[in-house]
């Protein structure tokens, strides 16, 4: 009816700019300036509400409604939003906490919390060549952080020189602004240099001496709090955290050195060793008195817990805070409020009330939680993104979604920002300390059903990689199994990978990794070796589980298809390269960059530049500057149904220009890299029907998109379709919502 409406409408609209044109050839009429005002009055009003009637005519379909939601992180908009991380923290006895963290984003690497808010930040710890740092104190007049401070080059202000970094102790207001002091380096003179070797890695006060941990030259600094000049310093091997004793005396943490295991030391304030230490841990990282006097301990090693001693005498383990185990109990990964991960953080107030930030492993996201005496969760701020984008599980119609290390189970009913909630966190170093993730960076994730099981793949902001996980309930819980890796080819004769990790690896080329006794680990005789074209465009995992790699190359062969061989015993998806197909580019196309394949309908939707729009110089990263569907692909169709512009820099600086193209459903979406702008086409015929922007939801604003697979779509049973978007500026997962 609707199309009927259309075709009646746009046939009336020529018929009356035929009689329009009639009309204004009789001179006369001409001549008559009323009668043409009449007849422009007239006609603009007709004309006017047939452009309206049929504005959406020109795509095919009518305009779009969406919604805007984000999911990874508490708050979702505004500057006092949860950080990427919190690598150190101190509890006041009013219960504000005052974090530290080597880089947040944003620009908010130290952050006050009060009552489950961000409340406050401490300014002017970004940028320049700054960064915060892993330790953090409080007295009644100032706020301490460690941080670090780069050289800028010839600048008439106070930076370091060339090559070289000051570790320093920064010194701010209780309101969060810097307290320069008549000695203080940097260009606000709030600056207290201890080292340009290694960075600090601890602080405490005890009355007006500031205590400072010199990692590198193995020394404990002691500072006057009020004008920062060095009262004195004594001997600490690899000082680490530090925290004071009812007595006023130190309680440090000696960390790990080699095969010297860490212990917690306990020092007077002169610097004098006291018989007392604790060495029955395996890795604490931070440590806290509480209210009663006892030594709080954040045990990172296997227990994932906090530990409490009571220290008045000889040091005595009373007791513990946490699921012995932490998320690996019970069931494995699965969040629960006593089961913590990757602690960083440990503090009490004078009310008893116990504090302590998981961080997760590789620096997963920020999981505050503050707990009363008895162990019952009071509040918990959570921001898990970082430089990722999420994925919806198809089996579950969007309900189960994925990032690279956390499940979210979805509540579509729920106000945005409260849609989701946070399910399972799918790494374990203990059990699998080979996982790919503990050891490279990936961002972008798609989720499969192969043969009715789930699989989780993942790639990285260079498309240099990607991973593939299984999942076995029954022996792991929510956690995902290494179980397949292919890598690119390195441009010289060497492996791909350097370092340690992984074992065995080809000493050159590009391999594929499958996990063939299921434990796990790379293994020598688990590798397949190939040598191909360096320079990849992308990566697509289609609905059967069949992978497709684009390559850079002009040779009229870019594209690889590795056809899924079945699945092993131990549940890993089989890919070789003797089963591995060369299929020939569309002659269109001199730079691929993406592609992305649908078995059920044999269509195949390719994003990059082309001979028409070139690149300008060698734009990478970004997805092209054309898309182009081609249907009947395995038949060997190379003629497109429909291509369309997409937008690209033109100019060199890369003003504008598409990072990512995601398919779902009715829709071809396409993301911009600095405007985090979607552009909407219809993918039957490539029309342009919406463009979505940050609504009021997240502040109507985002973060540029860094990655390749930074825009990911799904279409619900219900017709709708959800949009996911990187912003990791704010440190969340944008989503739209389009109606059905």
């Amino acid at each position: 009816m609707k199309n009927k409406l259309l075709a009646q409408l746009l046939k009336l609209r020529r018929k009356l700019n035929q009689h329009i044109k009639k009309i204004l050839n009789i001179r006369y009429l001409q001549k008559s300036k009323t009668f043409n005002f009449l007849l422009s009055l007239t006609l603009g009003v007709i004309v006017t509400t047939i452009g309206i009637t049929t504005d959406w005519a020109t795509t095919g379909t009518p305009t779009l409604t969406y919604k805007t939601s984000w999911i990874g992180n508490t708050f979702g908009s505004g500057n006092l939003r949860v950080q990427n991380n919190i690598e150190a923290m101190y509890v006041a006895p009013d219960g504000t906490v005052y974090t530290n963290s080597h880089w947040d984003e944003a620009g908010t690497e130290a952050e006050i919390y009060k009552d489950g808010k961000v409340i406050g930040a401490l300014g002017d710890t970004h940028g320049w060549s700054r960064g915060g740092g892993k330790a953090v104190t409080v007295n009644s007049k100032y706020i301490y952080i460690a941080m670090t401070q780069g050289s800028r080059g010839n600048t008439k202000e106070d930076y370091p020189p060339e090559g070289t970094t000051w570790h320093c102790v920064r010194r701010y207001d209780l309101s969060g602004k810097p307290a320069p002091f008549p000695e203080g380096r940097g260009w606000d003179k709030s600056m207290l240099i201890t080292s340009t070797k290694s960075e600090i890695t601890g602080l405490a006060t005890v009355g007006s001496e500031l205590y400072v941990s010199d990692f590198a030259s193995n020394q404990i600094r002691v500072y006057d709090t009020d004008t920062m000049k060095e009262l004195r310093s004594f001997t600490v091997a690899n000082p680490g955290a530090i925290t004071i004793d009812p007595q006023k005396n130190l309680w440090i943490i000696q960390s790990k050195n080699g095969a010297n295991p860490a212990k917690i030391l306990h020092y007077s304030q002169s610097g004098k060793q006291l018989p007392q230490q604790i060495a029955d841990i395996v890795e604490p990282t931070a440590i806290a008195i509480n209210h009663q006097g006892k030594l709080l301990v954040a045990e990172n090693g296997p227990r994932q817990q906090m530990l409490i001693y009571d220290i008045k005498d000889k040091p005595v383990q009373v007791g513990s805070f946490g699921s012995k185990g932490g998320i690996y109990a019970g069931v494995p990964g699965e969040v629960r409020d006593l089961k913590l991960y990757g602690l960083t953080g440990v503090g009490a107030d004078a009310s008893g009330n116990i504090y302590i930030n998981s961080n997760g492993f590789n620096k997963s996201g920020t999981d505050l939680r503050k707990f009363s005496p008895s162990g019952k969760l009071m509040w918990r701020s959570l921001g898990l993104i970082f430089v990722d984008n999420a994925d919806a599980d198809p089996k579950t119609d969007g309900v189960d979604l994925f990032t690279k290390q956390e499940h979210y189970l979805m509540n579509y009913s729920k106000p945005a920002g409260k849609q989701w909630t946070y399910k399972a966190y799918t790494l374990n170093p203990f059990k699998y300390p080979q996982d790919p993730r503990l050891h490279t960076s990936p961002d972008g994730t798609f989720v499969r059903r192969i043969q009715g099981k789930p699989f989780l793949f993942l790639t990285d902001m260079y498309s240099s990689f990607l991973q593939i996980y299984r999942f076995n309930p029954a022996t792991d819980g929510k956690v995902a199994i290494p179980a397949g890796m292919f890598v690119g080819t390195n441009g010289a004769d060497k492996p791909f990978l350097t370092g340690n990790w992984p074992p065995h690896q080809p000493e050159q080329g590009e391999w594929i990794w499958r996990d063939r006794n299921g434990n796990g680990k790379f293994e020598k005789n688990e590798y397949d070796r190939s040598k191909d074209y360096s320079y990849l465009g992308g990566w697509w995992v289609d609905s059967k589980g069949d992978v497709w790699k684009a390559l850079r190359s002009q040779d009229g062969t870019a594209i690889r298809h590795y056809p899924l061989q079945g699945i092993d015993p131990k549940g890993n998806p089989i890919y070789s390269y003797s089963s591995m197909e060369k299929q020939t580019t569309p002659d269109i196309f001199n730079d691929l960059r993406r592609l992305e394949y649908f078995p059920q309908t044999d269509t195949m939707y390719l994003s990059g530049f082309t001979v028409d729009h070139p690149a300008f110089g060698d734009d990478t990263g970004v997805a092209g500057s054309e898309i182009a569907r081609f249907d009947n692909w395995s038949k060997g169709n190379r003629t497109p149904k429909w291509r369309i512009v997409i937008p690209y820099d033109t100019t060199g600086k890369r003003e504008v220009s598409t990072a990512a193209i995601s398919v779902a459903g009715d829709y071809v979406f396409a993301v911009t890299v600095k405007t985090a702008e979607v552009y909407v086409y219809n993918a039957k015929t490539g029309a342009q029907v919406q463009q979505l922007k940050p609504g009021p939801e997240v502040g109507s604003e985002s973060g540029w998109i860094d990655i390749p697979y930074g825009i990911r779509a799904f279409r619900r049973s219900n017709g709708e379709h959800l949009v996911f978007v990187e912003e990791n500026w704010k440190g969340k997962v944008i989503m739209y919502r389009l109606a059905g």
